[in-house]
């Protein structure tokens, strides 16, 4: 059961990697949208989650987790970082049109670093929840002691 879990948990952030690599991709050479510095951050670190969790999903190893999160978390930072740059500031620290609204959903209003956001806290969020199956799967083997 566990194991059915962790592969569909995988699945589904390979998924939600994929579709952030192919948004971003969409944004750049679909729109025409030059990707600013914390872009092309962000981008270095959710491309390399598509094929590591790719293959992680393959062959049903929910141990990646410990390779894949500190990509995740670190892209959950810069871009977390980059949403609240974009909300509250003119200019950006790092030279570039970081705080420029360049695009914006018309339904919920998500700007480029949030939709961003979102993706990299959506694959914390399953990556932990990976992490907390292997944990629980190691500690449910039970070894059978005689009393004498």
């Amino acid at each position: 059961m566990g194991r059915d879990r962790s592969q569909l948990l995988l699945g589904s952030v390979t998924l939600i990697a994929g579709i952030a690599t192919a948004g971003s991709l969409w944004f750049s050479l679909g729109l025409g949208l030059v990707p600013c510095d914390l872009c092309w951050y962000q981008r270095v670190l959710m491309y390399p989650l598509v094929i590591v969790l790719g293959v992680a999903t393959i062959e049903s190893r929910a141990a990646v987790w410990r390779t894949a999160i500190p990509f995740s978390v670190f892209g959950g930072v810069i871009a977390a970082y980059h949403s609240v740059l974009q909300a509250t500031s003119t200019t950006c620290s790092l030279n570039g049109p970081c705080t420029a609204v360049q695009w914006q959903a018309p339904v919920l209003g998500f700007t480029i670093p949030n939709l961003s956001l979102l993706a990299f806290s959506l694959i914390t969020g399953a990556l932990l929840a990976c992490a907390k199956l292997v944990e629980g799967d190691s500690g449910s083997t039970d070894s059978t002691t005689t009393h004498v």
